[in-house]
């Protein structure tokens, strides 16, 4: 197979805050995996706290093109079971590649993925809409223009985080869902999940960082809230240490290595009693599209990185306020604009 990297930068439609980092705009990295006449496409978005960016990425992948040229693509388990020696565990390397690989064989079976494993299209859940962090009455304007969208994910972490979601209240009867990203601490999480209950709020995101993980456990107790984990929800091998901890996980692609251990993930959580959740980072229509063939096996969606974008190279899977419409489109659906 031939590999080729490209690296477009996605403008974002507005400045996008959360609690730890703003950006205007994103170094993400395209895979194309080529092989009789037929191209797979696949994409890593970049999170400095994963200790990624744009150039460590394509480093990683090109480490794998030897590893690829002469591989049979129909070998795909056994030739991604190899692929993290070769690209150092760089996961969002992995994941540009198995996405690539995937889109690749779906087309080449000219069939589209959800097909090809047996899903129902009609079966994906709605994806939710994120506020990202501003001023209160900035963020209530962006709650007002949202209003076509069913479900709202608003970032929190600041010190007006209960007037924020009042004000976005008084905006919207939209289902909300929070996402901290890390910001609070036990009293200010079991304290907000009270205010937010009261609010209609459906679940919160990681509240605590990473590290803190066993002091989850007062929380998973406490909480009036249900909180589900996505910075301590990674790799599959994360997932039997948050049971007791959080009610639900959050995976994305680009930080477990893509589809092969997404799946996995699926199966590993609904063992253990887990809500599912697929959400995604800042990302074109490659990664989204990706993400959301396995969207009818999953409880709830957070799928929107393509729409915060005004320069998508890419066509897809198509988010219609919230509402996600899986392209009939053989592999992903993934085509070049």
């Amino acid at each position: 197979m031939k590999l080729e990297v490209l690296r477009p930068i996605l403008q974002l439609t507005e400045t996008f805050t959360i609690s730890r980092a703003s950006q205007d705009e994103v170094d993400t990295v395209i895979v194309k995996l080529e092989k009789d006449g037929i191209t797979g496409y696949g994409e890593a978005s970049p999170s400095p706290f994963y200790g990624h960016s744009g150039d460590s990425v394509e480093a990683s992948i090109r480490k794998a093109e030897a590893y690829l040229h002469d591989a049979d693509p129909f070998h795909f388990q056994s030739l991604l079971a190899g692929l993290p020696e070769v690209v150092e565990g760089d996961h969002a390397a992995l994941c540009a590649i198995d996405t690539a690989l995937y889109d690749w064989i779906g087309k080449k079976f000219g069939q589209p993925w959800y097909r090809l494993w047996g899903l129902n299209p009609d079966n994906t859940p709605l994806s939710s809409f994120t506020i990202g962090i501003s001023s209160i009455d900035h963020m209530r304007e962006k709650a007002k223009k949202a209003a076509h969208f069913p479900i709202l994910k608003v970032k929190l972490g600041t010190e007006d985080d209960l007037a924020i979601m009042k004000a976005i209240r008084e905006e919207t009867q939209a289902i909300l869902r929070i996402d901290a990203n890390c910001a609070w601490d036990i009293e200010t999480t079991l304290e907000m999940s009270k205010e937010l209950k009261a609010l209609g709020v459906e679940y919160i995101e990681q509240p605590m960082l990473p590290e803190r993980l066993e002091e989850m456990e007062e929380i998973y107790h406490k909480s009036a809230l249900p909180v589900y984990a996505d910075e301590n929800s990674v790799t599959p091998e994360d997932i039997p240490k948050l049971v007791g901890k959080f009610h639900g996980i959050n995976i994305k692609l680009v930080k477990c290595g893509g589809i092969y251990p997404a799946q996995q993930m699926v199966h590993i959580a609904r063992v253990h009693g887990f809500k599912i959740m697929i959400g995604c980072m800042i990302e074109s229509s490659v990664g989204i599209s990706a993400a959301s063939h396995l969207g009818p096996l999953v409880d709830c969606l957070d799928l929107d990185g393509s729409i915060l974008i005004s320069n998508d190279p890419y066509t897809g899977t198509e988010n219609e306020f919230g509402k996600l419409k899986l392209s009939s489109e053989a592999g992903f659906g993934i085509q070049c604009r």
